[in-house]
Order: structure tokens, then C-alpha cells, then sequence
């Protein structure tokens, strides 16, 4: 049976969505001439994740002479928020505030930022 196409990234396809949005639109080899500063990747493999990008709708292109320029359809903060409804979907059971618990058990958070949560409740009540 095939697996259902997920809406949200993987690693790999958030690796490449970083360099486009950096970018601000890129070829197939000016992403992987980015990716190839700190992993060996091979042109086809991101040529194929481009693709499944630009299916999945966080991609659009245009042709440009023999390339194709990648364009980003989804905004870096949309993104997180599909991801992060998604984790609370499938580990939090949709309840953020689980969400915050186990982050705040689970996690060494500084002065600084524990006084930016702080001050995030304070402005939400």
C-alpha cells in the first residue's frame, strides 16, 4: 500500500526549503552547490526533492534559458506552524500546553529565555 504524501517537511526537504529562503529562489544547482558545502549530495537527489516540493506546494518554478529557478510558495513561519500543529496533532495529543510542560521538563532553558516566555503569558492573558 502506498504511503500517504505528508504535508509536512522532512529533514531533507527543510534543508533545501532553508537554502531557497535564504536564497530567495535558487536552480537545482545552486542548491546543491549550498548543500555540498557541508554534505556530499548528488544533483539528481535534489533535483527529485525539488520536485516533491514543488508537488507537495512550497515550491513554484519558472524556466529560465535550459534551468529551472525555485521559488518559495510557503513562508519560513507558515512552514513552523503547520509543523509545529502537527506535533501537537501527533505527540501532544493538540494540547499545547502538554506541549509546554515537556518542554520546559525536558529542556535547559536559560534566565533569558524563561523570562521571554514569562512575558509572552503576561501579554496573552
Amino acid at each position: 500500500m502506498a504511503r500517504k504524501a505528508s504535508k509536512t517537511l522532512t529533514e531533507g526537504e527543510l534543508r533545501i526549503m532553508e537554502v531557497i529562503w535564504s536564497l530567495g529562489s535558487a536552480s537545482v544547482r545552486d542548491v546543491a552547490a549550498v548543500l555540498q558545502e557541508k554534505d556530499s549530495v548528488a544533483y539528481n537527489t535534489v533535483q527529485t526533492m525539488l520536485r516533491i516540493l514543488e508537488e507537495k506546494g512550497y515550491l513554484s518554478h519558472e524556466k529560465l534559458g535550459r534551468s529551472f529557478i525555485y521559488t518559495p510558495l510557503v513562508e519560513r513561519h507558515k512552514a513552523r506552524s503547520v509543523a509545529l500543529k502537527h506535533l501537537l496533532s501527533n505527540f501532544f495529543d493538540g494540547s499545547p500546553q502538554s506541549l509546554l510542560v515537556n518542554l520546559l521538563e525536558d529542556e535547559e532553558l536559560d534566565a533569558s529565555d524563561m523570562q521571554k516566555l514569562k512575558d509572552l503569558i503576561a501579554k496573552s492573558e
